[in-house]
């Protein structure tokens, strides 16, 4: 074995090694400069690149500045103004702390720094030499605040700068930067110019106006298709924009989520938001959001990252909870024709669902017109009935060809026509929808069973003939083991056989479905999924199995009484926009549309 002789590295390289945790490209450098900013109570900041941030990145705001005698120790390591001892460090409350950033992006650069402190005077600038040691401050002209430029990134370090992308690419990173800092921080205005050319501009945004700067920094498609959503609870709070299922990605490319402030990456965070998405969102697709969560700094903690890109939650469970039940509530609380908001209490929409009758209920107490459990508007009880009394006037009216008052038709319309035995044409006040009869009521059966098992368990009926399945000896097996979660969700089977099960109860929602076909589904996902445990876990999964063979099948013709109830229960259904796979349900065709269509107007 050699012989190694421990060293003490000089300060020079320390700097440098420590550059290499927290400057990997000129993005960086922004990152770090603009926070500095931020904290310093900024309410402007000028990034401004030269060829994609490699020749020079200068930032300047007007924050409260540094002082002359302490403008050298800001280039210092460890030093800092934000945290005086351990328990500041439990709880971190800036966007920067470490005191590494400055220095360490001076071991790799060119870096001069000019600053006039609020009050005084006189501006002072210093510049590191070639081992980072700065200089003796000297006058400057300079407004109130503090500029950072740094110029030739990584001359000294030939290797790293070989890594570096083309100026492109490496201004497109920059750009990234500064639109997530202008996303958290509608109140400070934000400038970006890139080889002295203006690329970006936000206005600072006054209080309660967030969503003008989401517009700005997101664009126009993701605030047409999002919704904003808050929930506070035990000291978490959530707020922010959740997009619509249907303006889903196919690449996590429009995720943003922060913790204080903080733009962070955490996979706790991303598996509540998959798990809240889960029922409505099509498989291999990704949801589009901007969410910003608040709890006490000293139920997070920022100091687990050089780059301060990640977090660790003190109570993981209780903050995936809060995220999870928040999204899973707005995502539920859409209706059709609540466009880009969930419906506040008291609007027309949520009047419906207020008084949607217990499904349950009107599955054995009313009559069916059909064998698919579409009851019609005038088999709903008498709340209901009194509610949509407006509607079956209207449907009179389109039968007998009497005229009938765009503005008072519901969300989804009037059920015109079925097309192809598969979609449902409905005429609404400004225009026309498309509804996929099987998608949409394969959602509302589902949602009633969900309700049903969240409740109390599926409500179940005996078959009068009981139903035999053959089936092989290691679905018996699994039929037995897990017979108690199938009796949960409805389906009452025993084993009768090495090779045989008999159906004695099925769901009352789904008493008229092909009963062999559903079981065989349900084990199928049954010994997909996993042990009997698992299965409990993940009841949703079976139930939409279920739901999917209790819904009507293409090619069935309806009466117009049963589309237009199917249309009701879409209006008062949670999710009703996708189906359990993410499909969506339906589309809308305005009349602009229309007319775009056939170039009126043109």
């Amino acid at each position: 074995m050699l012989a190694m002789t421990i060293e003490q590295l000089p300060d020079a390289l320390v700097n440098q090694i420590a550059a290499g945790e927290v400057v990997e490209r000129p993005a960086s450098i922004v990152k770090e400069l603009v926070e500095n900013a931020l904290d310093a109570g900024a309410s402007r900041v000028l990034v401004e690149i030269e060829q994609g941030g490699v020749r020079r990145v200068r930032v300047r705001d007007n924050g409260i500045g540094i002082v002359r005698d302490e403008l050298a120790l800001a280039l210092t390591r460890h030093a800092t103004s934000k945290i005086r001892s351990s328990d500041d460090l439990m709880r971190v409350a800036s966007m920067g702390f470490r005191g590494e950033a400055l220095p360490s992006i001076a071991s790799v650069s060119r870096l001069r720094l000019t600053s006039r402190a609020r009050g005084v005077d006189t501006a002072w600038t210093v510049e590191c030499d070639l081992d980072g040691t700065p200089s003796e401050p000297k006058p400057a002209a300079h407004d109130e605040g503090t500029t950072v430029e740094v110029a030739d990134l990584f001359f000294n370090l030939p290797a790293r700068r070989k890594f570096l992308r083309a100026e492109r690419t490496e201004f497109d990173h920059v750009q990234q930067v500064v639109r997530r800092l202008a996303l958290v921080r509608p109140d400070v205005a934000f400038d970006l110019v890139h080889n002295r050319k203006s690329v970006q501009r936000w206005s600072d945004v006054p209080d309660g106006l967030a969503a003008v700067r989401m517009r700005e920094v997101l664009g126009p498609a993701f605030a047409d298709n999002a919704f904003h959503v808050s929930h506070d609870l035990d000291g978490i709070r959530l707020s922010g924009w959740i997009a619509q299922p249907t303006f889903s990605r196919s690449q996590a490319d429009l995720q943003y989520f922060y913790v204080n402030g903080r733009l962070v990456r955490d996979r706790l965070v991303s598996a509540a938001v998959k798990r809240a998405y889960s029922d409505v969102l099509y498989h291999g697709r990704h949801p589009a959001y901007a969410l910003f969560l608040e709890l006490d700094a000293e139920r997070v903690d920022v100091n687990v990252h050089p780059a301060k890109s990640e977090v660790r939650f003190r109570d993981t469970r209780r903050v995936f909870d809060a995220i999870h039940r928040a999204l899973t509530r707005a995502l539920s609380a859409l209706r059709p024709g609540d466009g880009d908001v969930v419906e506040a209490p008291g609007s027309p929409a949520a009047m419906l669902s207020a008084v949607a009758p217990d499904r349950a209920d009107a599955e054995t107490t009313a009559p069916l017109q059909s064998s698919f459990g579409l009851a019609t508007v005038a088999a709903r009880r008498p709340a209901v009935a009194d509610q949509r009394a407006a509607y079956a006037s209207l449907l009179r009216a389109t039968d007998t060809g009497a005229d009938h008052h765009a503005d008072a038709l519901p969300p989804l319309g009037l059920a015109l026509a079925q097309i192809h035995g598969i979609y449902i044409l409905a005429e609404t006040a400004d225009g026309v929808i498309l509804v996929d009869m099987h998608a949409a009521h394969e959602r509302v059966t589902y949602e009633r069973l969900k309700q049903q098992y969240a409740a109390q368990g599926v409500r179940s009926q005996p078959l009068l003939v009981p139903v035999v399945v053959a089936v092989s000896e290691a679905e018996a097996d699994v039929a037995e083991s897990v017979a108690p979660t199938l009796s949960a969700v409805g389906l009452g089977v025993d084993r009768t056989g090495p090779q045989q099960l008999t159906v004695r109860e099925v769901p009352v929602l789904l008493r008229r479905s092909p009963t062999e076909q559903m079981v065989r589904d349900v084990l199928s996902d049954i010994v997909e999924t996993g042990d009997s445990d698992r299965v409990a876990r993940d009841s949703d999964r079976v139930l939409s199995t279920m739901a999917c063979h209790g819904s009507v099948r293409a090619n069935r013709h309806l009466t117009r009484d049963e589309m237009n109830a199917l249309l009701r229960d879409m209006e008062t259904t949670p999710n009703s926009g996708q189906c359990n796979h993410g499909r969506p349900t339906w589309v809308r065709l305005g009349v602009s549309d229309l007319d775009h269509l056939f170039l009126r107007g043109q």
